[in-house]
Order: C-alpha cells, then structure tokens, then sequence
C-alpha cells in the first residue's frame, strides 16, 4: 500500500490544476494549514527584513500574486475547506472548523497587525514609481485593509482588536453550524395519504423518495426549498402549512445548543466594537466607506423611496388576497399567503409552477443558459469527467471562448443534502490574475443551488423560480469566468459588495422571454416546445405580487441597518426590536414567535453586515442595463461584448460607477425598475 501524500503540498497534476477532491483526506486539511501558515510567516519575516528600500515591487507584490513557481498553500487549503464546509460538510469538518478557526483569525491578524510590514507598506504608499491605474488601485486596496484592519492602532487598541475578530469570527461559524443542524433537524412525516391533499404529483414523489431515503414509510417534507415551498403553495392542510412555517420560522430560536439569539446580540456588539476602535461611529459607516452607497443615508434613501413607490401597490395586492381567502378563512396567517397567492394566480393568469414543470427539465434547463452565454458571449461548456468533483451531485465543464480558447473550470451542484446549507451561491476553487511571465491563470469557479431532485420517476424538473436562482448564480459565475484582470485581489467578483449583484440579477432578467425560453423550455415528455399562450401568461403575470416581494427585500435592508447603525450598546430582545425594525416595511400581521435575526445568514454569518440593501441597489442597476439589450435585441453581441468588457472582466480595478457609466454611458435611474415592475413614479437617481 503506497503511502498517502497530502495533495495540497504538491502540484495537483489534474486536469487544469482543478483541486483533487478524490484524493483529499481529512487530516490533509490541518496540515496543509499549519503548513501554510509557516510558509506565511517565512515570506513575512523575509519581507520585513529585506534591507532593500521598500518598493512597490518587492512590498506590494508577492510571490503569491504573480504565482512565479509559487502558491499561495493557505489560500489553496482555505478555499477548499471552507467552500466544503458550506457544500458538504459533516461532523468532523465542522469540529475541524472549530479548531482551527481562532488559529486562522490569530494568523490574520498577525499579518495584518504586524508593524514593520505596516511600515514598509506606508512607505511605498506615501512615495512609489509610477504605477498603472490597476496597480494604484491595488495599492490603495493593500494600504486601506491594513489601516481597516487596524495597523493604525496602538498597542492596547491591536490587542483589544485581536480579542474582537477572534470572538466574531468563532461566533460568525457557530451560527452557521447551527444553523445547519437546526434546518436539517426538522421533518414532516405524513403516513397518511389524505394530508397530501392539494399537493402535486411532483411533491408526493419528491416526499416518498425522502422517506424511501430515511427509511421510512409514507411521505417526509423537509425545509429544503425544494420541499416546503410546494407544501406551503399546495397544501390544503392548514395546520400542518402552520406546522411547516413554524417549524422553518423559528429555527435557532429554542431553549437548546443551537439557539442563535445570543450569538447574533454579541456578534452585533463586536462588530460595533470593531468599527469604533478603528474610529467609525457605526459599523455600517465602517462597512459603507467602501461601497456605491457611501453612506447611510443614501441608503435609507433608497429603501425609503421603494417603500414609497411601492407600498401603495403591496396594499392593493393584500387586499386581493384577502378577498380571494375570505371565503375559507376569516383571517390570513402567514402560512397562508403561498396557499391564497397561488389560488389568486390561478385565479388572474391561469398559471402556476406545476404548468411549466415538464417544460422546465433540469439538462434542458443547463442547456439553455450555456446557450444563452454562447449566443451573448460567444462562450461554449463541455462536460469534463475527468476533473474531479465532491460529490455525484457536481457537473464540471470546461469553459472555452469565442475563439476556442480555454476560458474557466465551471462546477455546478445542484440539488438539498444533508451536508449541504439552503439558499444558493457562486464561489471559487480558483482565481484569476496574470503572472509577471504573462501567463493568464483562468479561474475555477462553482456555483451552488438547492433545486429540486429527481426522483424514481421523473428527472429533476424546476420551477421557473428555480430557473430564475440558476440564472442568477450563473451571472455571478461569468463575472468570474470573464475576469481578466493582472491581479486576483480585483478579478471577478472582488467588487464592493452593491456592485456585485448587477451581473447576477441582469440574467434572471431573461428567465421569461420568449426568444429565450424558445431555446430550451420543452415538454420533457413529448418534446412539445412551452406553448405561446403560457408564455403570454409568464409575462403577462411577471408583475404579479412584486411590489410585496419588494417589501420583503425592503424590510429586511431595514432590519440590517438597525443593527449596524447602532452607536450604543445592543442590549434589546432580538424578536421584538425585529418587529420593530422593519415594521414601516411590514403589511402582514407579525408573529410573536418568529425571528428572521437567527436565520439571517446574510448578515450575521456571511459578507452583507450593514450590506443587504445591495440586492435593491442592484437591481436599479440591472434594470438599468437590461433596458440597453431591450432596446437593441436581448441577444445583441454587440452590446453583451460590451457588457463583458467594461463591466464582467474588470472586477474591482476601477470605481463601479465608473465601469457602469461606461457602458451605460450614463448613472442609472431608478425609472426603468419602476417600469419593469409595473410601478409608475418621478425620476429618481439610485
């Protein structure tokens, strides 16, 4: 038996140096970052005692941006465990994670609070050659996340700092890690048929194979989207819908281990903590420095001007599903509004999700967005199995450009397990950046979903919402892809964080027109292609309930903000400061139960602390920019080139505003969202 050699520390030797996943083994991952974190302080100690005038040549640069025979092995190690830890986790990852995390922030903050390398950067900051506008931008990155970082702090404040991330960063996983078990510990299990009642035939079997997998009898629902969305739209059964949103709708909030309230009141406090050691009011003026938004009233500007716009509507729609469910109930709870929206969609549009299902095949459906990238972009995808993948689940292509070129590994993992986090996501294996050689290192980049499986009868057919989420994914996967930039630390998707939304919500803009449905949305069965007339009624019900949808997105920017702009403090009970929050945003009855705080991945475990608005702020954009390929055809090569040059390849080399007026030719307004949503309004800038 040959002995194992820890991958990480080797070349990968795979198919575009993708990560071996096949031969990767637990105890690889703690090596690999103990080892990079000696091979960490070795570059360190030869940086800062480089006898050398600090240039921005040998400070600034280093041998883990311009990969000369060397990479960076924490990075490497990094990105691989942590993308797992979200995608396929288990119990020993998450008590390695638990082990390591205070190791990796300690380290950090080693580096970044270390004050001679501080010295040699401030030097090179202060007086350096002349550089290109990428290289000024990186420089000024470097020297403001030091400073950010609190290289400007003296001894007490470094140490009192140290203590701050090293606390948040264990509770930030903490959080995730409960949230995780407390999600997946929930299940409905129905033995008797006639509580399926309402639910379509791709629910009950969906539920039977769930149960067939636990070895169990009957039917189980889970809170995998995928499973309760169809119960709490088609289930006649309104207790167990109340069942259902209960059970999703107070996750984390129990008297046992995986309770997040005081988690998210301590990681609120830090953060604040953090941000006024370093000399902000508010931990949302710290985060919103760097950011379109600027400030915290710009912010609030915006939600409050969609508020404005679109409450008056949201009303109207309430007040429609309330005479819709007045003739069953007396009174709308939450768990009824999928159920009454649904009747009342039916009722207006005669459309619903099980109609477009068997249009909606999941290969037909992977089909149609790589053709769609190939017929804006020029790009194509084929199919590799000879790189390796974490799990049956994952597709890898290879990525290839117009000219034939290879472009980017692409992954796609599309379907709930029990390792896997909710929600969907794009990530990286690999960045991009151009080696001082002139070798352009192509990105690996992967996107993560929960859509529905396929089952002992039916291949995995989607919704037109779960069509929606792909698009949305894969728009954060081609700013990725596309990215051709000399350094990694502004490819792809390192842009502020209300900059990065625009080219993920600019593809869901296709998910309901026809020229683009006509390439792929056909009966999985029959072949037939998706009839006009359910076209006509996709469009026609585009705008259906979208100002509420707004509202929610609205309501929880507010309860972000109210967090983050606190000055004093947090000492409130999280569930009723909650209500309190975004209650201007609110139309429905709140429950006193219910708490979205402890589930908010967003901004308490994620990176949209103080930055949830960006899904609005975006959209603005998307609007915006959609609005040029309508006016020009949406499968214009010429304004997609465009697109692709001055906006997905650039990441974050430039201020975003300057990349979108470039293409734009102009700031955005917010009149071609309101037109889009059906909402008529004065002009207003975003």
């Amino acid at each position: 038996m040959s002995e194992h050699i820890n991958p990480f520390l080797k070349p990968y030797g795979t198919p575009h140096d993708t990560v071996p996943f096949d031969r990767i083994q637990l105890e690889d991952f703690e090596e690999a970052f103990m080892e990079g974190i000696r091979r960490d302080n070795e570059y360190l100690e030869k940086t800062i005692n480089n006898p050398e005038k600090p240039t921005f040549d040998n400070t600034i640069l280093n041998p883990f941006d311009e990969n000369d025979g060397y990479y960076d092995l924490l990075d490497r190690v990094s990105t691989v465990f942590f993308n797992l830890l979200s995608a396929e986790t288990n119990d020993e990852m998450d008590a390695l994670a638990q082990k390591m995390q205070p190791i990796l922030t300690k380290h950090a903050n080693d580096m970044r609070l270390n004050p001679q390398l501080f010295e040699r950067i401030k030097k090179v900051h202060l007086h350096h050659r002349r550089l290109t506008p990428e290289e000024q931008r990186l420089l000024g990155d470097c020297y403001e996340g030091f400073v950010r970082s609190g290289a400007l702090l003296d001894e007490t404040g470094k140490e009192k700092l140290r203590q701050l991330t090293e606390e948040a960063s264990m509770l930030s996983l903490q959080f995730s890690q409960n949230l995780l078990k407390e999600n997946k510990a929930f299940t409905l299990h129905i033995t008797d048929e006639a509580q399926l009642d309402g639910l379509p035939e791709t629910a009950r079997e969906a539920a039977a194979m769930t149960a067939k997998e636990m070895n169990k009898d009957g039917w189980v629902f889970t809170l995998d989207i995928p499973s309760y969305s169809p119960f709490m739209t088609y289930s006649t059964q309104r207790e167990l819908r109340k069942q259902m949103y209960m059970a999703r709708n107070t996750v984390c909030t129990h008297d046992n281990s995986e309770n997040n309230i005081e988690i998210c009141k301590r990681l609120i406090n830090l953060r604040r903590e953090i941000a006024q050691l370093l000399g902000f009011k508010t931990f949302a003026d710290y985060v919103l420095k760097h950011r379109m938004a600027s400030n915290v009233r710009n912010v609030y500007r915006l939600l409050d001007n969609l508020i404005d716009a679109y409450k008056p509507t949201a009303l109207q729609e309430r007040d429609e599903l309330k005479k819709i469910a007045k003739k069953e109930v007396d009174k709308i709870y939450p768990w009824d509004s999928g159920f009454y929206s649904h009747q009342l969609q039916m009722k207006k549009y005669n459309l619903d999700a099980e109609m477009l299902r068997p249009y909606f095949e999941l290969s037909k459906v992977i089909e149609g967005v790589f053709g769609l990238a190939n017929k804006l972009y020029g790009i194509s995808f084929k199919e590799n199995k000879d790189i390796p993948v974490y799990h049956p689940d994952v597709k890898a292509y290879e990525v290839f450009d117009k000219d034939g070129s290879y472009l980017a590994v692409f992954y796609a993992d599309f379907h709930p397990r029990k390792g896997k986090q909710s929600g969907a996501w794009m990530t990286e294996y690999q960045g991009q950046w151009i080696t001082k050689k002139g070798e352009n290192i192509r990105p690996h980049v992967s996107v993560v979903m929960n859509l529905t499986k396929p089952t002992d009868e039916k291949p995995a057919l989607l919704t037109l919402g779960e069509v929606e989420t792909f698009l949305h994914e894969f728009g954060h996967s081609l700013h990725g892809m596309f990215a051709n930039t000399r350094f990694e630390s502004l490819s792809g998707t390192n842009v502020w964080w209300d900059f990065v939304e625009l080219p993920s919500q600019f593809m869901e803009n296709f998910a309901i027109e026809k020229e683009f449905l006509r390439t792929f949305a056909f009966h999985y069965q029959t072949g037939e292609p998706l009839p006009d007339e359910l076209i006509r009624r996709i469009v026609k019900s585009r705008n259906f309930m979208v100002a509420t949808a707004c509202l929610r997105q609205v309501s929880l920017g507010l309860l972000d903000m109210a967090y983050y702009t606190k000055k004093d403090t947090f000492e409130d009970d999280i569930i009723p400061f909650e209500k309190k929050a975004w209650k201007k945003a609110i139309i429905g009855e709140q429950l006193p139960d219910t708490c979205m705080t402890v589930q908010f991945s967003h901004i308490m475990a994620g990176g949209y602390a103080a930055g949830y608005y960006s899904y609005k702020w975006a959209e603005v954009l998307d609007a915006d920019a959609f609005a040029v390929f309508k006016r020009h055809g949406i499968f214009d090569q010429k304004t997609a080139q465009s697109f692709r040059d001055n906006i997905l390849s650039k990441g974050g080399t430039e201020h975003p505003m300057t990349l979108y007026k470039r293409f734009r030719g102009g700031e955005p307004t917010i009149d071609a969202l309101l037109k889009r949503n059906g909402i008529k309004r004065e002009t207003k800038k975003a």
